[in-house]
C-alpha cells in the first residue's frame, strides 16, 4: 500500500514505515502531523486517484528531526562588467517517518 501526498508544493510517494526529508514544517520534534492532501492511494492492486484529492484519506507522520541540508553555492557573473555576486544557501528541511495510511 502507498500513497501520493503534496507537502510544501512538492509531491512524495510514501509508504508505512518510509522517511522523508521534506519543507520544513512548524511541529515540534516527537509531534505528530497529519497530511490531508493526498493525491492517490493504491491499496490491494487498484489505484484510486483523487479531483484534486482523495476525500477522507489522511497520511499520518511522526517528526524525527530538524535541519539544514548541504551548503550550495550560488555565483552571478557578468563578464566584461567587473561584476560578480558569491552568495550561499541551506535549506531547512524537517526529518518525518511515515507511520499510517488512512485510506
Amino acid at each position: 500500500m502507498y500513497a501520493i501526498i503534496e507537502t510544501g508544493g512538492k509531491q512524495y510517494k510514501v509508504q508505512e514505515g518510509d522517511t522523508l526529508f521534506i519543507e520544513k514544517l512548524s511541529a515540534n520534534e516527537g509531534d505528530q502531523v497529519v497530511f490531508d492532501r493526498v493525491i492517490a492511494v493504491s491499496k490491494d492492486g487498484s489505484l484510486n486517484v483523487g479531483t484534486p484529492t482523495v476525500s477522507g484519506a489522511t497520511v499520518s507522520a511522526k517528526v524525527l528531526s530538524h535541519g539544514k541540508s548541504k551548503k550550495i553555492i550560488v555565483f552571478k557573473y557578468k563578464p566584461k562588467k567587473h561584476s560578480r555576486k558569491k552568495q550561499g544557501h541551506r535549506q531547512p528541511y524537517t526529518k518525518v517517518q511515515i507511520e499510517k495510511i488512512n485510506a
